[in-house]
């Protein structure tokens, strides 16, 4: 393509979105980045690191599991930038609970956030896609939607959903020149993974899991997302890329 690529990249203001949007500044990327409101100041910094290394960065602030917010959203990337020409859904939340005791609206704030969320953005995004006959997008899910953990029940069942939903969705886009594809990254250390990385016993113990024996950084996810975003994968699609540094050996 001639034109600067526009990717869009939701929850962006820190962890694996922040790198995310980073390394596709990095390879040539105009950004569009997504976050809540709450988190406006660490956005703009992304943004502004963005900036100093020569690309376009415009930052956009909403609720990805609310429709209108989200369409809103896309009408003002495409009046500002365009279009958009890679999607990364990263925005997600984890709720930790037993089963037993997990509050419905814990569940419920779990699958908006990272099933509906992943799907209200997609479907505000394909129009513009089909029109250009062009589209890469990224869902980030998570070795959690394969293995789950204790007190992750809903957490991993969101992330198995993106990952079914990737497997339809790319089967309906293929002909129109869209691919759509996951990673699910594994211990990666950001603020949601402190909550027991900061631990260091369970820190060793998922070292000792991991074929590389070390704890995955933001970093090491935003090169996996770049190929899926790129014409390097134009022919990948439907398929989820496990970037875990070997915990889970498939």
């Amino acid at each position: 393509m001639t034109q600067s690529r526009i990717a869009l990249v939701t929850g962006a203001s820190r962890g694996i979105g922040k790198a995310i949007a980073l390394g596709l500044a990095e390879r040539g990327f105009d950004l569009a980045l997504n976050d809540i409101p709450k988190q406006k100041t660490s956005l703009e910094n992304v943004a502004a690191e963005i900036a100093a290394m020569g690309r376009q960065a415009k930052c956009y602030f909403a609720d990805v599991s609310s429709k209108s917010e989200v369409e809103n959203m896309i009408g003002s990337i495409v009046n500002d930038l365009g279009t958009v020409h890679a999607v990364v859904n990263n925005a997600g939340i984890l709720i930790a609970s037993e089963v037993e005791t997990l509050p419905e609206q814990a569940w419920d704030a779990v699958m908006d956030v990272n099933a509906k969320g992943t799907f209200l953005v997609i479907q505000a995004v394909l129009p513009l896609m089909k029109k250009q006959k062009y589209g890469r997008i990224c869902n980030i899910a998570s070795i959690g939607g394969k293995h789950g953990a204790p007190e992750q029940a809903h957490y991993s069942a969101s992330k198995a959903a993106v990952m079914g939903f990737t497997r339809v969705l790319a089967q309906e886009v293929g002909p129109l020149g869209i691919t759509a594809n996951c990673i699910c990254p594994g211990i990666i250390y950001t603020d949601m993974g402190r909550v027991n990385l900061d631990d260091p016993a369970t820190r060793a113990i998922w070292q000792s899991r991991t074929a590389m024996a070390r704890i995955g950084d933001p970093e090491d996810v935003a090169g996996p997302v770049a190929f899926f975003c790129s014409d390097d994968s134009a022919f990948v699609t439907g398929q989820t890329l496990n970037v875990d540094g070997g915990i889970v050996l498939s």
